[in-house]
């Protein structure tokens, strides 16, 4: 069916009221973009960490009501539920049905990632590059969860967990992929030679997609996937953390309890200019600390002390 969609720019500060009185009213989805990007290359949201969303400093905001919504009457029950917020700035236009997630993932194409990591769709055949014996292959339907390893921050940690395979420091472990999106990260472990992965992500949706990724690559046996409550107790020789810079300062004392004794672990979604603080703040547990930047983005690994 055809949408009403609502379209307005906001700030990180004031994204969450918006957002929660949109779902208040009734929105059936809300999408938020970089306004600071260039429009031939707008930078989605994909990979929002645990109890966060990554956000840039201005935003587009975008939500979509069924076609029939009246458009005053919308804007009249969003300003009685937050009168402070700006909506006299949003623009309305009516759009048609199209399946957006499967139209993203016919432009979505198999990606390398180190010398034998392939990311392929699902509904992809396989290159022939990624056909060798030794390859690695994960093949994702990112659905509504995010990480399809479009995101630097996603690559960062692919080329880490194919470089651990390499030095052959992946196999027969169990590896901890600390908000798992879509469980691409764990999934890609077990392919190089993890023996068990542990997925935890705060979102229900996450939990669904890595399972069902998981099944789609025949390693529901071997993935595990939690909400962060029922995640059991443990430590892991491999960690990853993909989530946000401010998450992973908030998060570090935990973190750092589930990397076992001279374990490694990846720490993503950090943006350039960000590092220093996290390098200074996972010294009390880690020894060598490095970071490595992909475009705007940062990966800080390092070497749990005994």
């Amino acid at each position: 069916m055809p949408y009403l969609e609502l379209t307005l720019h906001c700030t990180e500060a004031t994204q969450p009221r918006y957002e929660n009185a949109l779902d208040d009213v009734g929105a059936l989805a809300v999408t938020l973009l970089d306004a600071d990007a260039d429009t031939s290359n707008e930078r989605a949201i994909l990979e929002p960490g645990v109890g966060e969303t990554p956000l840039w400093n201005d935003l587009v905001l975008t939500a979509l009501f069924p076609a029939d919504t009246n458009a005053l009457a919308l804007l009249a029950a969003l300003e009685a539920f937050d009168p402070g917020l700006q909506w006299e700035s949003a623009s309305f236009r009516g759009v048609e049905d199209e399946d957006w997630e499967r139209a993203w993932l016919d432009q979505f194409q198999p990606m390398a990632f180190g010398s034998r990591t392939w990311i392929v769709p699902w509904n992809h055949e396989l290159p022939e590059a990624a056909q060798r014996d030794d390859a690695a292959v994960v093949r994702l339907d990112p659905g509504l969860a995010f990480g399809s390893g479009t995101h630097p921050t996603t690559a960062l940690c692919l080329r880490w967990l194919d470089g651990l395979a390499a030095e052959g420091l992946l196999d027969g472990r169990t590896v901890l992929d600390f908000g798992c999106g879509s469980g691409i990260l764990a999934l890609a472990a077990l392919k190089l030679g993890a023996a068990q992965a542990v997925g935890v992500d705060n979102d229900p949706q996450a939990v669904i997609a890595t399972g069902d990724n998981a099944e789609r690559n025949g390693e529901q046996d071997r993935l595990q996937v939690y909400l962060p409550a029922d995640e059991p107790q443990a430590t892991y020789p491999v960690v990853v953390a993909n989530i946000l810079a401010s998450a992973l300062d908030a998060l570090a004392e935990v973190l750092a309890a589930r990397v076992a004794p001279n374990g490694r672990i990846a720490l993503s979604g950090i943006l350039h200019g960000q590092e220093d603080e996290l390098l200074q703040r996972y010294a009390a547990w880690f020894d060598q600390l490095e970071a490595t930047r992909e475009d705007d983005w940062m990966r800080i690994t390092g070497v749990r002390r005994a």
